[in-house]
């Protein structure tokens, strides 16, 4: 089983239908080619500390992706602003994991927006 991490805190998979599933190597080249009308896209990080995930997910969004993107795998809850400032809508973490770190850890993060190191910069 998995655990999806929102906003929100934890929540059940709610997915149905088909999903591209792209690897943490995909190469970046082949990223409109593979989600080419895709609604569900998710990236597999199959380490946290493998962050090429981060950098496919900004680029789908900079290239004008604009369905439901979510990583997948070994990301911690200390990664999770960072995942929602690359373009993820939700992380899908192991059961294991929750257990780890649980709800409240990821909830404390979802002020991802607010605290930032450009906006305290700016403002």
């Amino acid at each position: 089983m998995s655990v999806i991490v929102t906003d929100a805190g934890f929540g059940p998979d709610e997915w149905t239908g088909d999903v591209i599933e792209l690897a943490s190597d995909t190469d970046p080249a082949e990223l409109s080619a593979l989600t080419a009308g895709a609604e569900r896209v998710k990236i597999a990080f199959p380490s946290f500390s493998d962050g090429r995930g981060f950098t496919l997910a900004r680029l789908l969004r900079l290239r004008g992706y604009r369905g439901a993107l979510r990583a997948s795998g070994h990301v911690i809850a200390d990664q999770y602003a960072m995942a929602r400032r690359a373009g993820f809508d939700a992380v899908e973490i192991s059961d294991e994991l929750a257990q780890r770190q649980p709800e409240d850890q990821w909830r404390f993060r979802a002020d991802w927006q607010e605290n930032d190191y450009q906006a305290r910069l700016r403002g």
